[in-house]
């Protein structure tokens, strides 16, 4: 078995591991001189290795929607040396943040990383509202400063749509009931913290024995929704063709099964109209050694596609 390597612990705390850092690298392939995107920039994990791997030369330009995390990207970055340019939006508006930055989006780039979902650091912080590990007001915004909370969300949504949003982005079974008694509770009082949701839906559903807390699914969906993540990551893959060079490659990991979903049908289209190739690593999931280094990466799924034409 291949032991870990300690790229994953370079210039990171451990609880902000990059998942799956050498596959990263070996399906993007970063050489001196090449133009790379990582869209989801986080604290600057995989960043930081493409950097290096990119001067002399080449060009990093991470894109991320919380301010916080490219603040500390940048403290990362710049003790590496060479060029890099950080950019604060979501990546499904990569093509208007690079002209605003006098970059022609097309055929701009020789690769793009995604790393979807919650980073560690949005976790681990009660205060942004994403885990019900610590109580903490219902938040959930990735970029604290977007205008919709999960709080004020979960207060106006009618309640069959927010029973339809909890089954279809939570994949939750039992998302009738949940919406229903989050609906009865709402008319009493606000439901304002992760602990007042969590504790509502485990009385309702009970753990029963099982590992996983039965409000995971729901606080995903509501995750998903508040974010748009599914709809900026179904715009952005729609649009791969427009911003790669030929022979560019592309990286995705994701951690759920409607990430997953999304980006290998996307993929599969894409390589069926001519426009991307199957990457030949394109295909995996992280090792045991990495699993035990690093729980929070045993979920994720890496696929990678290379431009046409290259």
């Amino acid at each position: 078995m291949r032991e870990y390597s300690p790229l994953n612990r370079v210039n990171v705390e451990p609880e902000h591991l990059p998942v799956m850092l050498e596959e990263t690298l070996l399906c993007l392939a970063p050489q001196p001189g090449e133009t790379m995107l990582d869209g989801t920039l986080g604290l600057g994990g995989h960043g930081v290795e493409l950097l290096k791997r990119l001067s002399p030369g080449g060009v990093l330009i991470g894109i991320d929607r919380d301010p916080e995390a490219l603040e500390q990207a940048s403290k990362r970055l710049s003790g590496v040396g060479g060029e890099y340019r950080l950019l604060h939006g979501t990546f499904d508006r990569m093509g208007e943040l690079l002209k605003e930055r006098g970059i022609s989006p097309d055929a701009a780039l020789d690769g793009m990383l995604l790393d979807l979902g919650v980073s560690s650091m949005q976790l681990d912080r009660a205060e942004r509202g994403f885990s019900f590990q610590n109580d903490g007001p219902l938040d959930m915004r990735m970029d604290p400063g977007a205008e919709e909370s999960a709080a004020s969300w979960l207060a106006r949504v009618p309640v069959e749509e927010l029973s339809g949003a909890i089954r279809r982005y939570g994949e939750e079974p039992q998302a009738g009931r949940i919406a229903r008694a989050i609906d009865r509770r709402r008319k009493e009082r606000p439901i304002e913290t992760t602990g007042e949701l969590a504790a509502l839906i485990e009385d309702l559903v009970p753990r029963r024995g099982k590992k996983i807390h039965p409000a995971t699914r729901t606080f995903q969906a509501i995750r998903i929704i508040v974010n748009r993540e599914l709809d900026c990551l179904e715009e952005t893959l729609g649009k791969l063709d427009r911003y790669m060079k030929p022979g560019g490659r592309v990286v995705v990991l994701s951690y759920h099964s409607l990430e997953d979903r999304l980006v290998k049908t996307v993929f599969r289209d894409r390589a069926a109209e001519g426009f991307f190739l199957p990457h030949p690593d394109g295909l995996q999931r992280p090792g045991e050694a990495e699993v035990r280094l690093n729980p929070r990466s045993r979920s994720a799924r890496l696929r990678a596609v290379v431009r046409a034409g290259g």
